[in-house]
C-alpha cells in the first residue's frame, strides 16, 4: 500500500461517473470503461501508439481524451507495470510519462496510477478460457488487460471507499502538453485537477 492510500489525497473521494482505464504498451494502448456506478469494467478499444514527436497531441491521447469527454468520465486509471518484486523498471517509467501527458490532456479529470502486475497474463488466460485462439489475442489483449486493471480499481474503490492508486499531479499553469508526475501526495503548488 502506498502512502497515498494510507493518508488520502484530495481526489480520493468517489463520485458517480464512468471510469476509464488505460493499459499502456510500446505499440498499442488498451482502453476500458465502466458504467457510471462503477460496477463492471468493459472493453472499449485497442489504440495504436502514436510515438511521433511533434508539437501536437499524439492521436492515441487525443482518442482517449475524446472518450473521456464523450463518457463524461470521473477518473482515468493508468496501469503501472511493476516487477513481481514490486520494483519499477523502464516500462514503469514509460507508463508514468504517458500518464503525465494524458493528465495534462484531460485536466481537470483526475488520472491515477494503479498497480497492474499480472494484468496481461490474466487477460491472456481469460481470452484463452473464452475460446479465442492465441494468435488472435494480439488485437484484443491490451483492451482485455485494461479491463483487468479497471476491474481491480473498481474492486479497490468498493473495498476501501476511496480511489486507489497514486494521483498523477498536473501543473495547471503549464501551457501546451506538460509533464505530469505521479506522486504520493499532492504538493501545495500543482493540483491533481479534480472536479470530484
Amino acid at each position: 500500500m502506498s502512502p497515498s492510500d494510507e493518508a488520502g489525497t484530495p481526489g480520493d473521494q468517489i463520485v458517480r461517473g464512468a471510469r476509464l482505464a488505460v493499459d499502456v504498451g510500446a505499440v498499442r494502448v488498451g482502453l476500458a470503461t465502466s458504467d457510471p456506478d462503477g460496477l463492471i469494467a468493459t472493453p472499449v478499444a485497442t489504440l495504436a501508439r502514436d510515438t511521433r514527436t511533434t508539437d501536437q497531441i499524439p492521436t492515441d491521447l487525443s482518442q482517449i481524451a475524446a472518450e473521456v469527454r464523450e463518457r463524461n468520465a470521473a477518473i482515468v486509471y493508468v496501469g503501472l507495470p511493476r516487477h513481481l518484486s514490486g520494483a519499477e523498471g523502464s516500462a514503469s517509467e514509460a507508463a508514468r510519462a504517458y500518464a503525465g501527458a494524458l493528465a495534462q490532456a484531460i485536466a481537470p479529470v483526475p488520472v491515477r496510477m494503479v498497480d497492474e502486475r499480472m494484468s496481461t497474463v490474466t487477460a491472456h488466460q481469460a481470452l484463452h478460457a473464452s475460446g479465442r485462439a492465441g494468435r488472435r489475442h494480439r488485437s484484443v489483449v491490451d483492451q482485455a488487460a485494461a479491463v483487468v486493471i479497471l476491474q481491480a480499481a473498481l474492486d479497490g474503490e468498493r473495498a476501501r471507499g476511496r480511489r486507489p492508486g497514486e494521483p498523477v499531479v498536473v501543473d495547471v499553469s503549464a501551457t501546451g502538453q506538460g509533464e505530469g508526475t505521479s506522486q504520493d501526495a499532492a504538493p501545495a503548488g500543482p493540483t491533481e485537477g479534480t472536479t470530484e
